[in-house]
């Protein structure tokens, strides 16, 4: 788990530290893109399944069967086009399957609740609801990146050998910090995108939101 959460924070700085170095320029023949898209489906989806398997955090005549459906429905995300909005809200759950899997590690759930958990967030990848991206959506100013720190620490710590009532409180931050980030999605997808200040915005948070390209990804 602290190997995954390693690559969730990589993944964050991923892009800003390539645009730095100008990978572009230096090294034209390589698409970093889909490269970062083969390595988030291992990070996000395919690791957290074995996990989720290994633990033995769902019951045993379900594991198998939940762990197909987390595949199959984490392909349909990585394979959409229009995988995020103009305003950079994901559609549906975005095969966050490494937080999942923590969640239901950290927290003990029953494993009949976690199959319930599991079963829902397979639904909600098709369901036209949106999800925040905290470090790319600007609705919201500093509130989603905030929240997004704050679950960073929060949930890092679960990690360390700490008093039960300490922990209890951390889970508690963790959870309730990303549980406002998933209700800011639900916001937007109940408001719609918001209308832009000027021409140029209002154009561009209007355009079609298919990707020009398969370069354009996560």
């Amino acid at each position: 788990m602290l190997w995954l959460f390693a690559a969730l924070v990589v993944d964050g700085v991923d892009g800003t530290l390539a645009r730095a170095a100008r990978v572009k320029e230096a090294a034209p023949r390589i698409d970093g893109e889909v490269l970062d898209l083969v390595i988030d489906y291992l990070n996000y989806v395919f690791v957290p399944t074995l996990f989720i398997l290994e633990a033995r955090l769902l019951p045993a005549a379900a594991a198998l069967p939940l762990a197909a459906l987390i595949q199959l429905s984490s392909l349909y995300i990585f394979a959409r086009r229009d995988m995020k909005t103009a305003d950079n809200y994901f559609r549906g759950f975005p095969a966050l399957w490494n937080v999942v899997a923590l969640y239901l590690f950290a927290a003990h759930i029953d494993p009949w609740v976690a199959a319930a958990v599991v079963a829902g967030l397979v639904v909600l990848t098709f369901a036209p609801i949106h999800f925040v991206h905290p470090f790319r959506v600007r609705d919201n100013g500093i509130v989603p990146p905030v929240l997004a720190v704050a679950w960073c620490f929060s949930t890092l710590a679960l990690f360390l050998e700490l008093p039960e009532s300490v922990r209890a409180s951390l889970l508690a931050v963790s959870s309730i910090s990303a549980a406002v980030i998933v209700a800011l999605g639900l916001l937007r997808t109940v408001r719609g995108p918001q209308i832009a200040s000027n021409s140029s915005a209002v154009s561009a948070s209007t355009s079609a939101t298919v990707r020009p390209s398969d370069s354009e990804t996560r």
